[in-house]
């Protein structure tokens, strides 16, 4: 497996991998039509990875034989002062369970550090089950912080996640 920065070029592969998390790991805690619906392409031109400016979103892939599997955003927290956010990690559920999300998240919390965070943050989906005992496994702890937020044109709640970076 190859962690690297995503570059110019992944958007759509990126995509792919963000939709069809969503329409598995999400089915039963979002409106199924809404996420049949869900499509790469229209996914795939919000990104901006030919930005490397350290205040905006960076991502980085997971990589096995030249397929994008997984991957793995981080930014400044707009929402927790002197945090990075890990804002998403998506692995294919074609892929779970192969060690492709410890990786990517062991890689995102290193960013945040190289950044110079001491504390990362992340927003859960609640309901979220499965991934929420993946966050535990790696350490991070529940916030008594909730919110509604809109993801993608649909309002979610979530709760807010917390851990030290190294």
């Amino acid at each position: 497996m190859l962690l690297r920065p995503a570059r110019p070029g992944d958007e759509l592969a990126v995509a792919g991998v963000h939709v069809r998390s969503w329409q598995t790991a999400y089915r039963g805690l979002l409106p199924d039509a809404y996420l049949d619906g869900l499509r790469a392409d229209d996914r795939a031109r919000r990104y901006t990875f030919a930005l490397t400016d350290p205040a905006h979103p960076q991502t980085i892939v997971a990589e096995v034989r030249d397929a994008i599997l997984g991957f793995a955003t981080t930014a400044p927290s707009p929402d927790v002062p002197d945090a990075g956010e890990l804002a998403a990690l998506h692995v294919d559920p074609a892929a779970w369970r192969r060690g492709i999300g410890t990786a990517l998240i062991a890689a995102a919390r290193a960013r945040l550090l190289d950044r110079g965070f001491g504390a990362a943050v992340l927003w859960l989906l609640v309901g979220n089950e499965r991934a929420a005992r993946f966050y535990a496994a790696d350490g991070w702890l529940v916030e008594p912080s909730r919110r509604t937020a809109e993801v993608w044109g649909v309002r979610v709640d979530e709760v807010l996640y917390r851990r030290a970076v190294p």
